[in-house]
């Protein structure tokens, strides 16, 4: 807690141990940047006392149909251990065979919502045949957590996401990245209209000024966003430092450091 907000982290990785070396490493090579944390849930616990943050939103994603069980598995085992401070999202992948297998493990393992990164599980999010995901999350009322923006690929620019909002309009999409990283502003113009949409501001703070991060807040509207960091990409303590820095008001803080992960994930 800092300055008596209770902040919740709503975007973190975490990986088992012992591999979580070389898959931080796998992530740094994609977005050529070198992590500060080591991205277990033990190192993000040693950050809560640090940074100030009270809760964070983990999850992971699987790159492989055979790969969401135990992934799903591993993070409601961690968020099981360490349930005062962990809120755990499952993973899917768009060529499972067992979709809806899927989706009810996930809530029978109490998790509160489903992560995917579509440019490196590398499909396009509004190609029909991937569609049963939304249906499914849709129906069992999963927040989907969804990276979003690249301006190396096409899988999840607003141009792809938007179809998917106007398609499942009861289904909530959390777009990473202020809804396009590495084209906030474009993003932010596009995609600020839409109800069923909220973004978090993870792995944007470093590639904007803070006029531009503080523009692109208001553009959406304090309801509609989540702080995250992106760990273990960059230090919570850092993120919460910029955040504090652009001068919001105490109701626009409380909105986006709690409030409005709560009525999500809690």
């Amino acid at each position: 807690m800092i300055n008596d907000y209770e902040i919740i982290d709503a975007h973190c990785h975490i990986y088992p141990e012992k591999i979580a070396e070389r898959a931080v490493h796998g992530t740094d090579t994609f977005y050529d940047i070198v992590s500060k944390r080591k991205g277990t849930a033990k190192d993000l616990i040693d950050e809560k006392q640090s940074s100030g943050v009270d809760k964070f939103i983990v999850q992971s994603v699987a790159t492989t149909p055979h790969q969401v069980k135990s992934i799903n598995e591993f993070v409601a085992k961690e968020a099981l251990l360490f349930g005062d401070f962990l809120i755990g999202l499952g993973t899917l992948h768009q060529n499972s065979e067992t979709m809806e297998e899927d989706v009810l493990h996930l809530v029978e393992l109490g998790l509160k919502g489903v992560k995917l990164h579509p440019d490196i599980q590398n499909f396009k999010i509004d190609e029909e045949r991937y569609f049963p995901i939304y249906e499914l999350c849709q129906k069992h009322k999963l927040p989907i957590l969804m990276h979003t923006g690249d301006y190396r690929y096409d899988n999840s620019n607003p141009n792809r996401l938007i179809p998917v909002l106007e398609t499942f309009k009861n289904l909530t999409i959390i777009g990473a990245h202020f809804g396009g990283w590495s084209m906030y502003d474009k993003a932010s113009k596009e995609l600020c209209k839409y109800d069923n949409l909220l973004v978090d501001c993870s792995s944007a703070f470093y590639a904007l000024d803070k006029e531009d991060a503080k523009k692109i807040i208001r553009r959406y509207g304090a309801d509609k966003v989540l702080f995250g960091s992106d760990y273990p990409m960059w230090d919570a303590g850092e993120e919460l430092e910029y955040f504090f820095s652009l001068g919001l008001s105490r109701e626009e803080n409380e909105k986006i450091l709690s409030l409005n992960a709560k009525k999500l994930f809690e």
